[in-house]
């Protein structure tokens, strides 16, 4: 049994916390801050247009507060939720799909059906976990490759800006990590709203709407969407987020949450949101003894946290026009600098093991590569080539060290 198990919900445990209430706003302010970003420029990839964005950020914004809201009050314990950030670097790097923005929601809504399925059936999640990890760490950090050139690759295209971004992101970052990306976000959206074309693009877009979208499911979204994104969300979201709470002695039950995260993100893909799964990073932010000394309130920041989704919901509008009509290189830039620290993770895991790391390098370099065959996008090809790499070598005598 869980300390946090242990702990009365009477008493100390029911009342409010402040601390916890401020741990639940700073985990919201720096997930959205962070990679909204990336979410724009992915939906943006795949062929969402202006208004398409600005309906999924609504409805994932929604998705995660009433998920977040409903999951820790329920289960009394942090359970924080976010959006799939690696999973949507992913569309970035697979792009336009044959049947444009309506596939790509199809493999939206087949993604989130395959995570309820997950809690439904025990098997299929532990299918997904038992992918070895330098292979699923290869696939993630081939994805994310790219993105994180961009940042250096914008200096040569718009310099003054590039380097105003990177110059604070260094700076806030040798003093304050955490806060490192936020600041650059806020520069950037802060050049971008000074620029005529962007600061002029505001007056229609304080009032955010909801755009359905008929999906379109179609063999090359399936596979080269749904299925890759549904191995990210878990490996690289679910899995290392039900790590977090465990480092901290929360242990819940993770058919509700598959159940919850899976249906908000089909229903909510209707509307052009990408999919939301377990916080990992945030995570570690609400679960902490840093959001209150008593592991039975600290449930109260992942509550709040969800409150703070909502209302980063209703910027939706004002976020996705300043973003999208700026220059897209910017947009990259602040992407990658958003994802480094996760490129860094997923690298590390990929090489670590010398007898698994031909095979999760195979994994990073075709995923990297872009290549794109039957319509499907590399991310799949990776997965699979350096899965037979991994197979060649399974069991194979290691290679004595040099003398």
């Amino acid at each position: 049994m869980s300390s946090s198990d242990t702990v009365p919900a009477t008493g100390l445990s029911t009342g409010l916390s402040l601390r916890a209430v401020g741990a639940g706003l700073l985990a919201a302010l720096v997930g959205y801050a962070s990679s909204v970003a990336v979410v724009i420029h992915g939906l943006t990839a795949v062929g969402a247009s202006t208004e398409q964005v600005v309906s999924g950020l609504v409805l994932v914004g929604l998705a995660m507060g009433l998920t977040a809201m409903g999951l820790s009050l329920h289960r009394r314990k942090p359970i924080s939720i976010a959006w799939t950030t690696p999973g949507i670097a992913l569309l970035a790097a697979t792009g336009a799909v044959e049947g444009g923005f309506p596939a790509a929601v199809g493999a939206f809504v087949v993604t989130g059906v395959l995570i309820v399925l997950a809690g439904l059936w025990a098997p299929l999640g532990r299918w997904i976990a038992a992918i070895p990890k330098p292979l699923a760490n290869g696939m993630l950090a081939g994805i994310l490759l790219k993105l994180c050139l961009a940042p250096f690759l914008a200096v040569s295209q718009a310099p003054g800006m590039a380097l105003l971004v990177l110059a604070t992101w260094a700076l806030v970052g040798r003093v304050a990590r955490l806060y490192a990306v936020p600041a650059a976000v806020a520069v950037a959206l802060g050049a971008m709203a000074l620029d005529s074309s962007g600061g002029a693009a505001l007056s229609g877009a304080l009032w955010p709407g909801v755009t359905f979208v008929q999906p379109v499911f179609t063999w090359e979204a399936m596979v080269g969407i749904a299925l890759p994104l549904f191995v990210v969300t878990m490996a690289s979201q679910n899995i290392p987020g039900l790590a977090v709470l465990a480092t901290y002695n929360y242990t819940p039950p993770t058919r509700p949450i598959f159940l919850a995260t899976g249906a908000a993100s089909a229903l909510t893909a209707l509307g052009g949101a990408p999919t939301v799964n377990l916080a990992a990073i945030t995570a570690a932010l609400c679960a902490s003894p840093d959001a209150d000394p008593n592991p039975a309130r600290r449930w109260q920041a992942a509550f709040v946290g969800g409150i703070g989704y909502i209302l980063f919901a209703g910027l939706a509008g004002v976020t996705a026009v300043m973003v999208t009509r700026s220059p897209p290189i910017l947009i990259e830039a602040v992407a990658g600098l958003a994802l480094v620290g996760a490129f860094g993770a997923a690298l590390m895991g990929a090489v670590q093991v010398e007898a698994n790391r031909t095979a999760a390098l195979v994994t990073m370099l075709v995923t990297a590569s872009g290549l794109s065959f039957v319509g499907v996008g590399s991310a799949f090809w990776g997965l699979l080539l350096g899965g037979a790499v991994h197979l060649l070598h399974w069991r194979s005598p290691v290679s004595q060290p040099a003398k």
